[in-house]
């Protein structure tokens, strides 16, 4: 069933406050930035309570636009949380969208309804550029890195991809362009396997002496660049990324996409490296703050933000571009590479006063920062709005007054008016995904029985005993006081409502669940 919007033109003329019609003209309608972090906390922001790092055009964005407090990624790690952006459904719907493998296969089925797609038939020139990790190929289909790499990124929406394929701690560590690996040589073509090392390679295991960075934990196969990865590879040396430059050629392809479709409105998915793992800050970054190379890459997203922006001041577009700032899921410090970052922390709270981080189902793990930012259309302000990332499609289809097929985007909801700051009416209630699911509503928290991460790693497992665990998060936001045995009705309320959102019971397993 296609939902046609019908009244789109009216939500946005009574959003921006004048008579924008329903078939308002491609140079009227606005330019899309949605600019994705990579485990940036909650608290990692200086708009969000950091001192430790820097981020001053991060800042002047909130400062000028709506500054989120309840906005939420759809789950605590980044193939779901990129898998719901993009296409308006819950991650756990489907099974395979855990934390994909490097040699993954397209896990967004071509021809389905897409964020990307949608705005390409509002007239929109569609990029993502940066980090993808939703595989590419086809299932059960042989795939070779050396030839056309498809279906990706252009089957599902977009016009121009330039994309790190799956993370950049594992193999193959080169950029795809469209279908073809980017500046491969044919004569040095490309081999991976993730079962085992080829003959004569150089693992992280067996010359960990000899690495510029070392690993803590699951980083001991093939060297890249001195760095260890997850996954084997050899051939390829001419495509292969610096991990020290990644930011700058992201940007950089960012702003010349940007100058290519200055012209008519474009939307530009910019997907940042920063701040995954392994963290190897440029030079100019090196050293900029007291936390080491987790810090000195908070201020090298920022500077990538503020790139952006002055490409958009400098060609007149910044009036009429709407900005969306957010990260695809909590904080985390050990990772993988011994980085220094729990050591240098200080007194920085990367998840703010949330508990936990990445790969958790309390708050810290998908409460995350978002900010909306549109010149003389959005009153700056601070919201409290309840919203999620799956809702970036339903609202962008009436900012446009496009349709979209809600049987592919099911769980997306149109909160135009809470993006824009005009209403702080936001969702009921959603789910949090993390080897497991929990779910807000209002002030109230469930987590399910079952396991559960704390910490920002390593990590504690907590196991969370029958009947589950119930927290009000207006009075206790670090999850601390479980309420269950006290409100023994709320608590089947919230079990019985994510069971029918799920379509199964609580106690059943997400999919998703293999803790990493």
């Amino acid at each position: 069933m296609k939902n046609l919007f019908p009244s789109s033109a009216i939500i946005l003329a009574a959003c921006l406050g004048g008579g924008v019609s329903h078939a308002a003209s491609a140079a009227t309608k606005p330019n899309i930035v949605v600019i994705y972090g990579d485990d940036v906390g909650y608290g990692d922001l200086g708009c969000y309570g950091a001192t430790a790092a820097k981020t001053p055009n991060v800042d002047r964005l909130a400062a000028e636009g709506v500054r989120f407090t309840s906005a939420y990624a759809t789950a605590a790690t980044c193939t779901p949380s990129r898998f719901s952006l993009l296409t308006g459904e819950y991650a756990f719907r489907q099974k395979g969208t855990g934390i994909l493998p490097g040699d993954a296969k397209l896990i967004i089925q071509p021809g389905r309804e897409t964020l990307p797609a949608m705005l390409r038939r509002a007239g929109y020139s569609t990029a993502v550029i940066g980090k993808w990790h939703l595989g590419l190929g086809l299932p059960d289909a042989e795939f070779d890195w050396n030839g056309d790499i498809k279906p990706g990124p252009l089957e599902v929406g977009f016009d121009y991809a330039f994309i790190i394929p799956a993370t950049p701690d594992r193999v193959p560590c080169v950029y795809v362009q469209n279908h073809r690996v980017f500046n491969l040589d044919p004569a040095d073509p490309i081999q991976v396997s993730y079962q085992k090392p080829f003959p004569g390679e150089v693992t992280g295991a067996t010359n960990r002496d000899d690495l510029k960075m070392n690993w803590s934990h699951g980083h001991s196969d093939a060297v890249i660049n001195g760095i260890p990865r997850i996954g084997y590879m050899i051939g390829g040396k001419s495509a292969l990324w610096k991990d020290e430059e990644m930011e700058q050629v992201l940007s950089r392809q960012a702003t010349e996409f940007i100058e290519k479709k200055k012209s008519r409105p474009f939307f530009l998915y910019f997907a940042s490296h920063d701040i995954h793992v392994p963290r190897a800050p440029n030079h100019e970054f090196a050293g900029k703050t007291k936390m080491g190379p987790r810090g000195d890459e908070l201020a090298e997203f920022d500077w990538s933000v503020g790139r952006i922006v002055d490409t958009l001041k400098r060609l007149k577009l910044f009036d009429n571009t709407l900005i969306i700032l957010t990260s695809d899921n909590g904080p985390v410090l050990d990772d993988g590479y011994y980085d220094q970052a729990n050591e240098q922390v200080g007194g920085h709270k990367p998840g703010g006063p949330y508990r936990a981080g990445k790969y958790s189902r309390y708050e810290g793990g998908t409460r995350m920062p978002f900010i909306v930012h549109w010149p003389g259309k959005i009153k700056p302000g601070v919201s409290d709005a309840l919203i999620s990332q799956v809702d970036l499609l339903a609202s962008l289809a009436a900012l446009t007054g496009e349709s979209f097929n809600t049987n592919d985007a099911p769980d997306s909801q149109n909160l135009l008016p809470a993006l824009l700051g005009k209403s702080s009416v936001g969702r009921a209630s959603l789910v949090q995904d993390a080897y497991g699911l929990a779910l807000r509503q209002g002030d109230w928290k469930f987590i399910p029985p079952g396991r559960n991460r704390d910490g920002l790693g390593p990590w504690t497992n907590v196991k969370v005993p029958e009947p589950g665990f119930l927290f009000d998060l207006s009075k206790d936001p670090g999850e601390t006081k479980n309420l269950a045995a006290a409100y023994p009705e709320k608590l089947k309320e919230l079990r019985d409502q994510l069971a029918n959102i799920t379509g199964r019971k609580p106690m059943e397993k997400s999919g998703n669940e293999a803790i990493p």
